[in-house]
């Protein structure tokens, strides 16, 4: 398998394994699609972590595959791919990706996907499609911008140059930096932490988020408050705030 679910203390670490540089071929997209859905579906996984082993995240799509597809088959395919990404982007759970070495094109494109992005200190991100007459195809002309804002997100498609961890730092393309040694401890115990939480109302905090991103401001209230206020019929609802009143703020245990 190009792609595999390993589930550890409600943490399910979706891990790409297609040595050597973990190239995003049409299987593996299809396998990734497959596993969002199931990491959406388990109860047992209440965070995810991404990661694509200590040498190399993901160093974009298979060229030598995408070489061989004419307009026609691309027409059909970029659904499937776009697709793909989506379902990760979509798992309403906290995401985190472990981001090691390259993160390039379709490997940069999945780590868009994540809540939060990892870096290790030798780390590489960038969207080089430009230098193969195209454009990001899995999400990176949305994704990135709203991330990163229209103009950095410009830059980086423009010249397709690739980002060192510091600079992806700065400019928010990655949330932290650490040895690269330390990267998949350093996700799994953000992982671990909110796979702790209230499951429901972390579902909530990410829809709201990402729905209100691409509505306008009363589109996103009217969110937020329904998300609110359906809060209020819950278990870990009461059981937070009897433990806030009982024994002081933080020390809820959610099931």
């Amino acid at each position: 398998m190009t792609v595999s679910l390993e589930v550890s203390d409600n943490v399910g670490t979706i891990r790409l394994d297609r040595p050597p540089m973990n190239a995003l071929d049409i299987a593996t997209q299809d396998r990734l699609h497959e596993l969002a859905g199931e990491a959406t579906r388990r109860d047992d996984v209440r965070a995810v972590i991404l990661y694509g082993g200590e040498k190399v995240f993901a160093a974009g799509a298979d060229i030598k595959e995408m070489q061989a597809m004419d307009h026609a088959a691309m027409v059909v395919r970029s659904k499937a791919l776009q697709d793909s990404f989506t379902a990760v982007a979509r798992i309403p759970k906290p995401v985190v990706a472990a981001v090691t070495g390259y993160a390039l094109g379709g490997g940069c494109e999945l780590a868009l996907c994540a809540d939060f992005r990892i870096a290790a200190d030798n780390a590489k991100l960038g969207q080089p499609e430009i230098l193969l007459g195209l454009i990001p195809g899995a999400g990176g002309t949305q994704r990135l911008a709203r991330l990163i804002g229209p103009s950095k997100a410009k830059d980086l498609i423009f010249t397709g140059r690739h980002v060192k961890a510091e600079e992806a730092l700065t400019i928010g393309l990655v949330d932290r930096v650490v040895p690269a040694a330390e990267v998949y401890e350093q996700a799994r115990a953000w992982a671990v932490r909110l796979a702790r939480g209230p499951a429901l109302a972390l579902r909530a905090a990410k829809e709201s988020v990402d729905a209100g991103l691409e509505t306008d401001i009363d589109t996103g209230l009217t969110i937020e408050r329904n998300w609110f206020a359906g809060l209020f019929a819950t278990e870990d609802r009461e059981r937070g705030m009897r433990s806030f009143v009982e024994e002081g703020p933080g020390k809820a245990e959610f099931l």
